[in-house]
């Protein structure tokens, strides 16, 4: 349910269309709906102003499909999310909702209902090279379906400074920016260093060795002199395109 279904209903009681009685069940309908193996949330968008979003690794095609069937029904005019997604899950899903997409490298599953010109903002997303695409694009397609505009730029790693230097006046109009990196991660500080708005770091587990999976990236992040720079869990794309939507529609 959103916050359009809800006034509808409510203006259906006060114009006597509908019960009071009747109202009541279906906002009990609306909040939790049990599928047997998950419960659905129906007003996590009223609440937090998107729909519930689907974690898909562990979960069978069938179960990811029912999920998003369901999300779908209550809330039509929604825009849908899954993340950790693969081929089988979007054949599924697919079947009962024709119109959703699959990005094949950041691994996300959305039903895109978005007006273009309803998106907010500015979102800017820089990545550290081209191994932190998948990431990035996670949280890319996050921060555009929560209504967010947003651009994407790619490969401007501090092994060629000029490269993020050289945007410099892009980078000073955004009013977020994500940025995702992983080996030893400085980007992120060097970019906050350039620019007054927030920004979200994504340490990723790209890198050799002493890069231990991207604890070095999260640790050099946590531990970063830039003020105006907070950070997400490892590879965590999804999160920081979530927070960065919310800080740039807010």
């Amino acid at each position: 349910m959103n916050s359009s279904q809800l006034l509808q209903l409510l203006e259906s009681v006060a114009e006597g269309s509908q019960s009071p009685d009747s109202a009541l069940e279906k906002l009990r309908t609306f909040q939790v709906e049990n599928l047997g193996f998950a419960e659905v949330d129906h007003h996590r968008q009223l609440r937090n102003g998107f729909s519930e979003v689907v974690y898909c690794e562990g979960k069978t095609p069938e179960q990811v499909a029912e999920i998003f069937t369901a999300l779908n029904r209550e809330t039509p005019n929604a825009s849908l999310l899954g993340t950790r997604a693969n081929a089988a899950h979007y054949k599924a899903v697919k079947r009962d909702l024709d119109g959703c997409d699959y990005c094949e490298a950041s691994k996300c599953l959305y039903l895109d209902q978005t007006e273009e010109e309803k998106l907010k903002g500015d979102v800017l997303l820089v990545s550290a090279g081209t191994t932190d695409r998948p990431v990035l694009l996670e949280a890319a397609h996050t921060a555009r379906l929560t209504g967010s505009r947003i651009q994407v730029m790619e490969d401007l790693g501090v092994a060629g400074l000029q490269r993020i230097v050289s945007r410099h006046e892009r980078l000073i109009k955004a009013r977020v920016i994500v940025v995702a990196a992983g080996m030893e991660a400085a980007l992120p500080t060097v970019v906050a260093g350039l620019v007054s708005c927030p920004v979200i770091g994504i340490p990723t587990s790209v890198g050799y060795g002493t890069s231990f999976g991207g604890v070095t990236a999260l640790l050099g992040m946590l531990n970063s002199c830039a003020s105006n720079l907070c950070c997400v869990n490892i590879d965590a794309g999804f999160r920081a395109g979530y927070l960065a939507s919310l800080i740039n529609r807010n």
